[in-house]
């Protein structure tokens, strides 16, 4: 394969040759629609059935142009592939197949290979600045990095959740060029990349449709973020349907991650989402979709969806670890040990089970592979959802922390790592846009009413201490710093990490294919016993005490090979018993338990 054909879906401009383009726009309540190219003419566009409209016109790669509506509202293009300036602005026709692959024949990863880490692009400098990093990354053992999502938002700095053109990498980190430029960079050290995808809802400031195509949205349902997104409706499913094929076609994306999934009601959009996107892969190669999903369905889980995100993993070890028990940590506090043991042995925690308000959610997981549940200690949303973007290593005691990234890294669930974790950065990741006017002054103080529920913040001075999401000092405290990884008490992080990856890769990974749970056992207060079954037949036996006291524990097999001890300790950790804030793994050969 040299260059990805072009897309061909009914959203978005289409390049017919060097120098000519077709337009359309979906606009059912617009009365009329007009093409503006920059500098040139204004075309009428002829309306079509179904709420369509279509222009041919003179205008290749690098015509800007926008669309007037009712000839009083100028509009960027909804399927804007690049934007000229930010998202009020003029769009710019882009040549899908302008750029020439160098590794064209990348296939991908098998999924259990995956060791992810999630960045954001911004706090990053840009994807020319993440290419310089991509080495470094590759030689740690990580296989996948995972961007937060690049959709066109308003201004230069936002986590991508407030993106409205969802075709549009954020201009703000570089060109679409660029962009393909970091994806083959990555290929050729033989690291996946993903992109986060938000498909439940548009940002607060950009997005036109509600004027010239209301019925994107259904008005008898809402979300957080104001009424949902009407996947009912072809036009819709086949908007994000072909944004999805557009990343992993045209851009060489690896996978993606599906943000906020229990927002979308429709089920039908996600399964058939699913089947396009593996019916468009080319022979051989490997896509991968994973779901971020409350509702823990694990049912997606067999339907085309490669993993989920467990939240309930790490939810339960970060309130064994601080003793947070506020917020949604009440839900795990309460009978943590309990809860440790479940995820430990089944992967999910609420698997139909009632949290604090009585109601249930989730659905039985325990007869998945352990690969189908991506774990995580830190990520965006829990580091950058605290009140000042506090990070683990500030929060927790040390040892503590070293046996659960032994948990993190060597069990058989898939590991993602949040930028900067791995050399324990203590560079906060705040919660930061850059909105303005009464929209910068509503997100500051939404921002500080979601911690009103907290006691250390029930006081509004207490508050108003928490950063400015839209002050540019916000931001610039979110990046971390490299250049302290390979300072005294950063460097010890970096090569325990270092450590427990290249076991991964050497011991775990090549029997991760076809593994399975096989349950755990509470030890005591905050420690369990679980084992998993490898797909060599061996078992991985995990002994974790996250507690403060010492537990008995049954010695491994006699047979077994030790892989890790989380700490230096005068205990033989297989005497029978666990010292406080430990973790051992022993790989045993296949018995009948």
């Amino acid at each position: 394969m040299h260059n990805s054909p072009a897309r061909n879906g009914q959203h978005g401009p289409e390049l017919l040759d060097a120098t000519r383009t077709r337009f359309r726009l979906w606009a059912p309540d617009a009365q009329s629609v007009s093409l503006v190219i920059v500098g040139g003419q204004t075309l009428p566009m002829k309306e079509a059935e179904n709420g369509w409209y279509a222009v041919e016109a003179d205008a290749g790669p690098g015509t800007r142009y926008s669309f007037l509506i009712d000839d009083e509202l100028t509009v960027p293009d909804p399927a804007s592939r690049a934007q000229a300036g930010d998202v009020h602005d003029p769009s710019i026709v882009v040549d899908p197949n302008g750029y020439t692959w160098r590794n064209p024949d990348w296939q991908g990863r098998p999924w259990h290979e995956t060791v992810l880490y999630e960045l954001h692009v911004g706090a990053y400098g840009g994807y020319a600045q993440i290419e310089q990093r991509l080495q470094a990354l590759a030689e740690l053992g990580v296989t996948a990095i995972e961007l937060m999502p690049l959709a066109e938002f308003p201004g230069e700095r936002n986590w991508g959740y407030d993106g409205v053109l969802h075709y549009a990498p954020e201009a703000a980190y570089g060109t679409p060029e660029q962009l393909k430029h970091l994806i083959d960079t990555a290929h050729g050290l033989g690291l996946m990349v993903f992109i986060d995808v938000v498909y439940n809802h548009f940002g607060p400031d950009g997005n036109y449709l509600h004027r010239y195509a209301k019925h994107f949205f259904r008005h008898d349902q809402q979300t957080p973020w104001g009424d949902a997104i009407d996947f009912r409706r072809r036009e819709v499913r086949d908007f994000f349907i072909d944004n999805a094929l557009m990343w992993l076609m045209e851009y060489r994306f690896d996978g993606l991650r599906m943000d906020a999934v229990h927002a979308i009601t429709d089920r039908t959009f996600l399964t058939e989402l699913a089947e396009r996107v593996h019916a468009a892969a080319e022979p051989g190669r490997r896509l991968h979709l994973v779901l971020e999903n409350e509702d823990n369905r694990s049912s997606l889980l067999t339907q085309g969806f490669t993993a989920q995100w467990n939240d309930d993993g790490h939810n339960v070890l970060h309130t064994l670890l601080t003793d947070e028990r506020q917020g949604y940590y009440a839900d795990y506090h309460q009978d943590s040990t309990t809860k440790l043991v479940r995820f430990l042995g089944e992967g999910f925690i609420y698997q139909g089970h009632q949290n604090r308000r009585g109601e249930s959610r989730g659905e039985p997981s325990a007869h998945l592979p352990p690969t189908s549940f991506v774990l995580f200690l830190q990520n965006h949303d829990q580091t950058g959802n605290r009140a000042f973007g506090d990070r683990l290593v500030s929060l927790a005691d040390p040892d503590a922390l070293r046996a659960a990234t032994a948990v993190l890294l060597l069990s058989p669930m898939i590991p993602l790592l949040f930028m900067g974790e791995e050399w324990g950065a203590r560079e906060p990741f705040l919660f930061f846009t850059s909105h303005h006017g009464e929209l910068a002054d509503a997100v500051r103080e939404g921002r500080r009413g979601e911690f009103a529920e907290f006691s250390e913040f029930a006081d509004e001075q207490t508050r108003e201490r928490i950063p400015d999401p839209n002050a540019v000092e916000t931001f610039e405290a979110s990046k971390p710093d490299f250049s302290k990884q390979d300072q005294a008490g950063h460097a010890e992080w970096l090569a325990l990490y270092r450590q427990l990856l290249r076991i991964r890769h050497q011991e775990i990974v090549p029997r991760l294919d076809g593994s399975q749970f096989l349950g755990a056992e509470a030890l005591g207060d905050a420690a369990a016993l679980a084992r998993w079954r490898l797909g060599d037949g061996q078992v991985l036996r995990l002994a974790l005490n996250l507690g403060e006291k010492e537990v008995s524990v049954p010695p491994p097999a006699g047979d077994a090979r030790l892989l890790h001890v989380s700490r230096d300790t005068e205990a033989d950790p297989s005497a029978g018993t666990l010292p406080a804030r430990t973790a051992t793994l022993h790989l045993e050969v296949a018995d009948e338990r």
